[in-house]
């Protein structure tokens, strides 16, 4: 039995970052074996293991037939007599085909370490067109390393395009690496690459009613500013067509907070560019419609996707979402409790008032 470190781990070491997680390949090895040594299987489509202190994915080395149409059409062998190079062959990419022994040598018949000198993103063999995924995880990786896509591997994308497969991907698998992808550091490279192998009209329709280049340019701006999640995609669609918009985020199946802050950037973030023209009762307006009083953490995230969109558009302002803030601030700041109880009449109307005459007062007249 012998046991290889493989993956990401080996690439991000080499790479000189950070190591997260640790995979381990295990080769000439039975499950009884993996279990008798003390591992937990924890596989489910084929035998994985943790380790009994550190936790860490022992899997025994496979391979892969292709046996149905989409991601999860695979048929699994795991036995002994699997190689470690075999298990290698089966992978994405060249720079996640390299494994470490032991004693620390490298295992790399692919050429992976030439890749990643390189930077480049390049195909293990004519398997890689067995998984629609791997299109999503190689635009991901893009936008993770800057690396570029190896010509023959962006044709091979563009064929799995042309053949359907990426049209059988679930929402749900889309989401998952779109969420990575707009998490990187460079996350327009994912939807750069994605284009240009066809694959974003086919799994995001709508990316053709967006002003692309803007979209991409309010994306960069909020990745560089650290932003979440949540905040990056509603950049994405800041000024964009609302409709569009909630298409987009239904198709993607994307989480509530990320729908929600999206489509008021699409909705809103037109209009509160010229918020510091407004006087204090049409600024109390808008701050209504952005829910700023009931949501103002969710109002501080809009106010930051709203001002990638400006950047976006050149039209930055660095004083715009402290003036905002300060309007909601002296708003939320009236007592509507002590005006309830005093006005005779119409409380609602007393209360918005009372906001008026604070923002009105906080800015100044």
């Amino acid at each position: 039995m012998k046991i290889y470190q493989v993956g990401g781990a080996v690439r991000d070491e080499l790479l000189g970052l950070p190591v997260k997680d640790r995979d381990h390949v295990v080769v000439g090895a039975t499950p009884e074996e993996m279990e008798r040594l003390g591992f937990r299987p924890v596989g489910r489509d084929f035998p994985v293991f943790l380790h009994p202190r550190t936790h860490e994915e022992y899997a025994l080395a496979r391979t892969e037939r292709k046996s149905g149409r989409g991601y999860k059409g695979f048929t699994v062998h795991a036995a002994p007599e699997v190689t470690l190079e075999e298990d290698l062959a089966r992978r994405d990419l060249t720079i996640n085909a390299i494994a470490k022994d032991e004693q620390g040598r490298l295992v790399d018949p692919f050429g992976g370490a030439a890749d990643l000198a390189a930077g480049v993103l390049r195909h293990v063999s004519p398997s890689f067109v067995e998984d629609p995924v791997r299109v999503l995880r190689v635009a991901r990786f893009a936008a993770r390393f800057g690396f570029r896509v190896a010509p023959e591997t962006l044709q091979l994308m563009r064929d799995m395009v042309a053949a359907g497969e990426v049209d059988a991907l679930v929402p749900e698998r889309v989401w998952q690496e779109f969420a990575k992808g707009l998490m990187e550091a460079s996350p327009g490279r994912m939807f750069e690459t994605l284009a240009e192998c066809g694959a974003l009209v086919r799994v995001l329709p709508e990316w053709r009613e967006l002003d692309t280049r803007r979209a991409l340019a309010a994306l960069e701006a909020a990745a560089a500013s650290g932003f979440p999640l949540r905040v990056r995609y509603a950049a994405l669609f800041a000024g964009g067509p609302v409709t569009a918009v909630e298409q987009a985020a239904d198709r993607l199946r994307a989480p509530a907070e990320c729908r929600d802050l999206a489509v008021l950037a699409a909705r809103w973030c037109a209009r509160a560019r010229g918020a510091r023209t407004l006087d204090a009762d049409a600024l109390v307006g808008l701050l209504e419609a952005l829910d700023a009083f009931r949501r103002p953490e969710r109002f501080g995230d809009l106010l930051d996707a709203c001002e990638c969109g400006a950047i976006a558009a050149g039209d930055a302002d660095p004083q715009r979402k402290p003036y905002l803030l300060r309007a909601a601030t002296a708003a939320q700041g009236i007592d509507a409790g002590a005006i309830a109880r005093s006005s005779p009449g119409d409380i609602a109307a007393a209360v918005r008032a009372a906001r008026v005459a604070a923002v009105a007062a906080a800015r100044g007249g």
